[in-house]
């Protein structure tokens, strides 16, 4: 019944990462008329909106005053200082794309940092696959543009956000469980407006916004598509799934956000892209075939 079970639910992953790579051209479209934390701070209220409705739809338990603040702490780092870090490194002309692949080094992160704690052992096969799918990653970057950046600050941002990613998807492994996910986001995305809320508050208060269809586009997108239904999958997949296995699938991100940005914004895609995206898609098998065996 279990093995049944999971393989009912083997889309989750899938439609979790084309809507996660969405992100990027949502901070792509949305940020040249508008500041990252304001469009993050909006973002995340209209996402409270969102939750709170499901919440009066469906009833679920709301969890005590311990288990809250584990959700605190997992919404600060995978909503706001992830999101925060990501959006302002694009602010400050990080590419999309390179964001993408720094972030999109969560699955050796997330996999050594597992290992050092004890809690996952990988074969050679699946380190392969990591380190396959890292270099994929890295030849969608190589065969795009993006990488004579020099001593940008973004890089650095882009850096903390990926530590945040990695660090929040191991916390809420370990003490995010046993939550009902609507209320459980409903938490994270508090912690998540109050930061990104104050960052607005204290670095973009005189900042215009410009407001026309493509910012709605993009707000509109990132609340519906990623901070309510990607991040539905998200958990449930942490749910499901061993961490590492999870993390895996973000090698993906690169490829899907090239291809994205080549179909909206004529980005070209070289032969070199081409040729990562289909490495990152064999590194991510190579890790899932025996992770699928374990279970």
């Amino acid at each position: 019944m279990e093995i049944n079970s999971h393989r009912s639910n083997a889309w989750i992953p899938w439609a979790f990462v084309l809507l996660w790579s969405t992100g990027f051209i949502g901070a792509k479209l949305g940020l040249p008329f508008i500041g990252p934390f304001t469009f993050l701070a909006i973002r995340m209220g209209l996402t409270l909106l969102c939750f709170g409705a499901l919440i009066a739809c469906f009833r679920p338990a709301w969890p005590g005053l311990a288990a809250a603040k584990h959700q605190w702490a997992c919404g600060a780092m995978l909503h706001g200082l992830y999101l925060g870090a990501s959006f302002a490194g694009i602010k400050l002309a990080v590419p999309a794309g390179i964001t993408a692949l720094i972030v999109g080094l969560q699955p050796i992160l997330t996999a050594i940092l597992s290992w050092l704690m004890g809690e996952q052992r990988l074969s050679r096969m699946q380190w392969l696959g990591l380190a396959i799918g890292f270099g994929g990653a890295l030849l969608v970057v190589l065969g795009g543009k993006g990488l004579q950046l020099g001593a940008n600050p973004g890089l650095w941002l882009t850096a903390l956000a990926l530590c945040a990613i990695t660090a929040g998807t191991l916390y809420q492994k370990r003490f995010g469980q046993g939550v009902h996910p609507l209320t459980g986001a409903f938490h994270q995305y508090l912690a998540a407006f109050l930061i990104t809320g104050a960052l607005a508050l204290g670095l973009e208060r005189g900042d215009a916004i410009h407001w026309n269809a493509q910012l709605a586009l993009a707000l509109g997108w990132s609340v519906l598509a990623l901070s309510v239904l990607a991040i539905l999958l998200l958990m449930r997949m942490l749910k499901d799934g061993d961490v590492s296995k999870v993390a895996s699938y973000f090698y993906l991100t690169p490829g899907l956000a090239a291809v994205q940005a080549w179909w909206l914004f004529d980005e070209q895609l070289s032969l070199l892209a081409v040729a990562g995206m289909l490495l990152a898609a064999l590194g991510v098998a190579l890790v899932l075939q025996r992770l699928r065996r374990a279970w």
